[in-house]
């Protein structure tokens, strides 16, 4: 088999910042995930390792920190609060609620209502993480999970008061099922509240999932996709490899598919966070990803997407499809994309 051609050196850095979604926001190109700040999930490093991880990333021009009100039990936001407090200013917050802590310890009392994402929910668990955080106001406040219990409703308009009052500047959606996410942004749209700018979500090269329900639904309504979950360890297909590991190969494949910006790293070490920001340093050749898409095709494709490959047939070959279902239609194998 012909070798691949050498993938592409590129200068990208930190410092080369994109707009964030449906905003002016300029973050950017790989967001630092916070989860591995503290030890109390003991996935993570103590304040003094984490600070280390912390100053390399914004050293080196990175602007964006995604954090949540329940990693390691508040430790995180403690962290990262402390580590911004002179420079708040000069970076982006990413925080989310949903999950109740008290539900996720067995030695303190049960609040039934500190999860979930009704109002009062949201309420006082943005309240503790601007105490935790120390600082007046977060960038974006995500929804951490869709629970199936609040109204939508409900929660999006809670969003747009947590806007209006100053404690948020944007809002996002995290774990979302796509029809919650399209009934979401339609009721902010029609009733004038603010809408989500981004759904951060799974996709990796073991699971591609999000193409075929979660990739097009974004791209209709317009919003980013923030990767969220690290790229595994993989298996690559033979001669794709040069000088890159396998965690680099897969965050630069990830950082090439339409509609994703600033997918989320997370690091307990310096050593591993300057792995992942390598991956910024070159770029996979069409030929490479096209062997990757290849080798990570789906086993399954869901009806009714396993329908579309028909479409060919009953529509007609050869009929252009917009550039943003580029990803539905490479992965179903229908119309074609003019690049």
């Amino acid at each position: 088999m012909a070798q691949d051609t050498s993938s592409t050196k590129t200068t990208k850095a930190l410092d080369d910042y994109v707009l964030l979604g449906r905003s002016g926001l300029r973050v950017s190109p790989l967001c630092l995930g916070t989860l591995t700040f503290g030890e109390q999930w003991n996935l993570g490093s103590n304040k003094e390792e984490s600070k280390k991880v912390f100053d390399l990333y914004y050293e080196r021009g990175g602007n964006f920190f995604d954090t949540a009100s329940n990693y390691n039990y508040g430790e995180s936001e403690r962290f990262l609060g402390d580590y911004v407090s002179d420079k708040r200013s000069n970076v982006v917050i990413a925080t989310k609620y949903t999950s109740n802590t008290t539900a996720m310890q067995k030695d303190i009392r049960l609040n039934p209502n500190l999860g979930g994402n009704h109002r009062k929910s949201l309420v006082e668990n943005l309240d503790e993480s601007l105490k935790r955080l120390n600082m007046s106001y977060v960038d974006i406040l995500y929804v951490h999970a869709y629970e199936f219990r609040t109204p939508i409703e409900e929660f999006m308009r809670s969003l747009d008061d947590a806007v209006r009052s100053g404690k948020v500047l944007y809002v996002a959606a995290s774990n979302f099922p796509s029809w919650a996410l399209a009934r979401a942004n339609t009721f902010a749209e029609l009733r004038g509240w603010s809408s989500f700018i981004g759904l951060q979500t799974r996709y990796n090269l073991l699971d591609r999932s999000l193409e075929f329900d979660l990739q097009p639904a974004c791209a209709e309504l317009d919003l980013e996709l923030f990767r969220g979950v690290p790229s595994p360890m993989v298996f690559l297909p033979e001669n794709i490899q040069e000088n890159q590991t396998p965690v680099q190969v897969g965050m630069n494949w990830v950082q090439q598919k339409p509609g994703i910006t600033s997918p989320l790293i997370g690091a307990r070490t310096v050593t591993q966070l300057e792995e992942n920001l390598k991956s910024l340093e070159f770029k996979l050749t069409p030929e490479q990803m096209k062997r990757l898409d290849e080798a990570s095709k789906p086993a399954e494709i869901p009806f009714p997407n396993s329908f579309i490959s028909n479409y060919d047939r009953f529509i007609r070959k050869n009929i252009e499809v917009p550039r943003k279902f580029e990803a539905i239609s490479t992965s179903c194998n229908f119309g074609r994309i003019n690049l």
